[in-house]
């Protein structure tokens, strides 16, 4: 059975007020009882249960990390931007994975709830308006991360996809394609969605033929089974290139292609988004377009913990700037980085 302070009192021949200002505020108490109290302490092996006394300060340093896919590099690199941060202020993470499945996210999230965290970073599956203001009626905060704000209720850091898939396609229009397929789904994810918008525009712009090909998550498998798909047109009736809505479909795309012995981008150019460390290490390095992984973790954690001080600040909505990360997957001739 674990010590309580009542134990430590009862040892001690003191009160279990006088404990607790020697655990808590040791400037009020005399050295001597001080001293009989850490003696104690040190006799019965005696834990402090620090989240206990946490919640009953109504201070928690703890907040949750909830994030679509932590197979994915992209969400472990935001996860280590956070952390870095939380670190340097005592905070400590309580990491779920939704898998993009709307059952899951809102499990998690109940979850945080229950354990009242300060805050919560969450990169949603769908609408999380009500359980957010919800849990900021209980004290806990709450900023998006990896989507933009809802009617500027929540904070959030987000990158600007639609740019994103622009450079994309225009990367691709730019070497010539004039039929590109976007591989990415479902369409219900907002970054799915903005990335096929920006690519449609520019598609537009450059008289470039897009065909959606959808696939039921962001995951290697679904992209090798895209490309199998794919494969089983004739040559002729395929994209000359290809945009996948993350480097792990990409990857699996690449997967695909290189098993039919189709050249890429001899045969079929391919460009990835995220620029996770695999990109630069595939059997053809894939060109992707980089996103600041890192610093939106780092950025969500700053606005989350300054909320959870000040709940009235102002709502802040952080948009970072993607960028094109051109290798051998669409021009052959471009050095390994």
């Amino acid at each position: 059975m674990a010590v309580s302070v009542k134990d430590v009192a009862a040892h001690a021949g003191l009160s279990v007020g006088t404990v607790s200002n020697v655990l808590n505020r040791p400037e009020k108490v005399a050295e001597a009882t001080r001293v009989k109290v850490l003696d104690a302490i040190a006799e019965l092996g005696f834990v402090r249960n620090e989240a206990a006394r946490q919640l009953r300060a109504g201070l928690s340093r703890t907040v949750g990390l909830l994030v679509l896919n932590p197979a994915n590099p992209f969400f472990t690199d935001i996860a280590e931007g956070a952390e870095q941060y939380a670190g340097e202020h005592a905070i400590s993470i309580l990491t779920g994975s939704s898998a993009e499945d709307p059952s899951r996210e809102d499990h998690y999230l109940e979850l945080f709830e229950q354990q009242r965290v300060r805050g919560i970073l969450v990169s949603p599956v769908g609408d999380v308006t009500g359980r957010l203001t919800r849990m900021r009626q209980l004290g806990i905060a709450g900023v998006l991360v990896d989507r933009d704000h809802t009617g500027g209720r929540f904070s959030s850091v987000s990158v600007d996809d639609v740019l994103g898939g622009q450079l994309a396609l225009t990367h691709l229009a730019d070497l010539g394609h004039t039929h590109v397929g976007f591989v990415g789904g479902p369409s219900s994810l907002p970054q799915v969605a903005d990335r096929l918008e920006g690519a449609c525009r520019a598609a537009g712009e450059r008289g470039v033929r897009l065909e959606h090909l959808e696939v039921s998550s962001l995951h290697l498998r679904c992209g090798r089974e895209a490309g199998l798909r794919l494969l089983d047109r004739p040559a002729a009736e395929r994209p000359t290139a290809l945009f996948a809505a993350n480097d792990l479909v990409a990857l699996g795309l690449l997967q695909a292609l290189l098993g039919a012995g189709v050249r890429v981008p001899q045969d079929m150019a391919l460009v990835g988004y995220d620029d996770i460390d695999f990109a630069a290490g595939a059997a053809v390095p894939l060109t992707s377009i980089a996103q600041p992984s890192h610093e939106i973790g780092t950025r969500a954690m700053e606005l989350l913990l300054a909320e959870s001080d000040d709940p009235e600040r102002p709502r802040e909505h952080v948009v970072l700037t993607p960028t094109l990360v051109v290798r051998r997957s669409t021009d052959a001739d471009a050095p390994i980085s």
